[in-house]
């Protein structure tokens, strides 16, 4: 079971999954991964360490999977199943905020062309909208290179 000060960072993390619109449980997870004594948990070891059901977390663990911030690992000869952080997580959250700029600036396009002939002042704040989001959509790529390149000529 998890000292309090951890709990209450896991549970923080949970949170902020959840301003992020993902489920609370989902950050407890990737909370506890990120400190755990080693990089690979077994489902057991989290039900204990959260104190949920398997269920619970075998439904989160799913949605890690899917994106991209959490994978399974197999190991020979052990018949339990572990998880840990995918060692390009931060990678693949930023990927993910780039297809959000991208659908928000397609939304802020579709705006403008509803509001086609429209006063400048209504169309605005779309105009805003489609100039934040366009300019993500140049800059995080960038970002994702120079933090891979970053990465790379880090010493171990």
């Amino acid at each position: 079971m998890a000292v309090q000060q951890e709990q209450i960072f896991v549970e923080k993390v949970g949170v902020a999954f959840e301003q992020l619109t993902l489920p609370r449980m989902a950050g407890r997870i990737f909370g506890w991964l990120l400190i755990s004594e080693s990089p690979l948990v077994s489902m057991g070891e989290l039900v204990e360490a959260l104190q949920a059901s398997k269920s619970s977390i075998s439904s989160m663990l799913r949605l890690l999977i899917q994106i991209e911030l959490v994978e399974l690992v197999s190991l020979p000869g052990e018949r339990r199943d572990y998880y840990r952080i995918r060692s390009d997580a931060w990678v693949n959250s930023l990927k993910e905020r780039l297809r959000q700029a991208q659908a928000f600036r397609q939304l802020a396009e579709e705006g403008l062309s509803v509001l086609e002939g429209a006063s400048g002042e209504r169309r605005q704040r779309l105009e805003e909208m489609r100039s934040i989001y366009a300019f993500l959509e140049c800059e995080i790529p960038g970002l994702m290179d120079r933090w891979i390149d970053e990465r790379k000529n880090r010493t171990p």
